[in-house]
């Protein structure tokens, strides 16, 4: 079953995590407070809603209880971002990623129940949003517009298996540059080589072909 996200917060940072989920294929509910951001998103999230994210019966009603990973990307109201994530806690909400604005802002919410806090000043959107679909994305660097690298753990769907077996050249054209083990690295590995689970892989390609090679061969459910 697909997963399904909630983007709370529709400004610089939320707007770019809704907009590359949404390209991925999720399911994404996005809220904010303001009408003109909502209406931006309207043909980009699966639903964009105007409402309080501070108003637990406005949560409630608008389906946060379904989420399984919600993003608050409020902007610079600490309260709201606060507030909020309490509330999404005591909803049960299976994960929540916060945007902090300061060392002491992340302090907080991890407190009060966060599984994830974001400084979007030294992350971007792109690079958030990858590894907010799976725990073995663990690094995404643009190169350009359309080309990207990736750092991967293996987990088990390519676990045992030889990279001629997973054949990612062919099926996705996609490239395994290197293979990190440890503090070793093995660069440009031969095709009989056995990835392990915890092996962690740079892969190069263009952004649709390295979003094929996650879905099939990196998320887990």
């Amino acid at each position: 079953m697909k997963k399904l996200y909630g983007v709370i917060g529709l400004g610089r940072f939320g707007g770019s995590v809704c907009l590359e989920l949404a390209r991925e294929g999720f399911e994404v509910l996005a809220l904010d407070r303001d009408e003109d951001r909502v209406n931006e998103f309207k043909d980009i999230a699966t639903h964009a809603v105007i409402g309080d994210s501070m108003d637990e019966q406005t949560l409630i009603d608008l389906g946060f209880k379904n989420i399984d990973h919600v993003i608050v990307a409020i902007g610079d109201n600490v309260h709201a971002s606060i507030l909020t994530t309490l509330i999404l806690e005591e909803l049960g909400i299976k994960r929540i990623t916060v945007k902090a604005q300061n060392d002491y802002h992340e302090k907080i919410l991890n407190k009060i129940g966060a599984d994830h806090v974001v400084h979007p000043e030294r992350d971007m959107g792109k690079r958030i949003a990858h590894s907010i679909v799976s725990s073995n994305i663990l690094d995404y660097i643009e190169l350009s517009d359309e080309y990207s690298v990736v750092e991967v753990k293996v987990g088990s769907k390519m676990n045992d298996k030889t990279i001629q077996e997973l054949d990612v050249r062919a099926r996705f054209g996609c490239n395994i540059v290197a293979i990190k083990r440890g503090k070793d690295v093995n660069v440009s590995p031969m095709a009989d080589e056995v990835l392990k689970l915890g092996d962690i892989l740079i892969v190069i390609g263009s952004d649709k072909d390295i979003s094929r090679f996650e879905k099939k061969l990196v998320i887990e459910e």
